[in-house]
């Protein structure tokens, strides 16, 4: 009888672990807000980092509601510190007198180290920091930043080139499937 009834806690135990790593990241709060397409188009991103973000209620309330454009954002180092600039977030409507400044600059939350490698790339090798993506994890706004350098013209339209080969290619073997 002691043998049995210890039993049973730990498969039950274990049908929780089992289903709780089933949990979709939807159902973790997991969720992007808005991403940077124009960022991937104007810039070869060499390295990405996540960074928290600080927020105030009425802009947290506003990301949760997708109200946010990445299109000319991008981030400096200020003493110290990181912030983003250009980040629109649409004022949260029923907030009305007590609304956040949509273009306001925003700090970026990283570790010390972080900070100094990033200001240290900008500074040296004329990178640019963009923020490519604003997300939701486990309930915290997210920023992922790209340290970033400049496509030049010819490189637009190479790249431009090779995606519309890519998808004739695509094309082709689709076809060639049917028949």
């Amino acid at each position: 009888m002691s043998k049995a009834s210890p039993e049973k806690p730990r498969a039950s135990s274990a049908a929780k672990v089992s289903s709780a790593a089933k949990v979709s990241s939807a159902a973790r709060g997991d969720r992007v807000i808005a991403t940077n397409r124009r960022a991937f188009h104007d810039y070869h991103i060499e390295e990405r980092f996540e960074a928290g973000l600080v927020l105030a209620g009425t802009e947290v309330k506003a990301l949760r509601e997708g109200k946010a454009q990445l299109a000319d954002a991008y981030a400096m180092a200020e003493g110290g510190e990181i912030f983003l600039y250009n980040f629109h977030i649409s004022p949260y409507d029923p907030a009305s007198r007590f609304n956040h400044d949509p273009m306001r600059k925003r700090k970026l939350l990283l570790h010390k180290r972080e900070i100094r490698k990033l200001a240290g790339l900008v500074q040296r090798k004329g990178l640019t920091l963009i923020p490519l993506q604003v997300h939701f994890t486990r309930g915290y706004a997210k920023v992922v930043v790209g340290v970033a350098r400049g496509k030049k013209e010819y490189d637009k339209r190479r790249a431009i080139a090779e995606k519309d080969a890519a998808r004739e290619m695509r094309r082709a073997a689709r076809r060639s499937e049917r028949s």
